[in-house]
């Protein structure tokens, strides 16, 4: 295999955000179990969840990106302890949807406060405009992913 055909995982910008992703997911999960109780996914539902209620799994899915069978898992594991409620639709039996109980509200707001400063230390040694170049390429990054995620290489490939 020549030097062309390796990644350079310094520059590979998929990888880089990946490395960089499950580094902070597995912090993040350490640091929320310890102290709440739950796991990086069951926060990652917590908070979509204050931000966007009464939802289904596959609302969850669409937005967070996570397979449905992790969200299914979340979802049990945050009902069973009272953090989050169901109820299937009066119009539409098929249509389960959960939002946080009291408890679940109670717990996102404690959890909130570390997962802001886990951000901020993060980006400490940006600049304020460095934070907004920031977020605005990774707004333009997401808005692609449909079009990456369609890419078939050829037959030959």
């Amino acid at each position: 295999m020549s030097d062309t055909e390796k990644l350079d995982l310094n520059r590979y910008v998929p990888a880089m955000l990946t490395f960089l992703a499950n580094k902070l997911a597995t912090g993040a999960s350490i640091s929320y179990r310890k102290h709440f109780g739950i796991g990086v996914v069951e926060w990652r539902l917590i908070a979509l969840l204050a931000v966007e209620s009464n939802i289904t799994a596959n609302r969850i899915c669409q937005v967070i990106g996570l397979d449905k069978s992790a969200v299914s898992r979340s979802l049990q594991l945050l009902e069973a302890s009272g953090r989050i409620s169901g109820q299937v639709d009066s119009k539409d039996g098929r249509r389960y949807a959960v939002s946080l109980t009291p408890e679940g509200k109670a717990l996102h707001d404690r959890v909130l406060k570390v997962a802001l400063e886990r951000e901020r230390r993060l980006l400490s040694d940006f600049s304020p405009e460095e934070v907004d170049t920031l977020v605005n390429l990774l707004s333009r990054m997401q808005g692609t992913v449909g079009y990456v995620n369609e890419y078939e290489p050829p037959a030959s490939a």
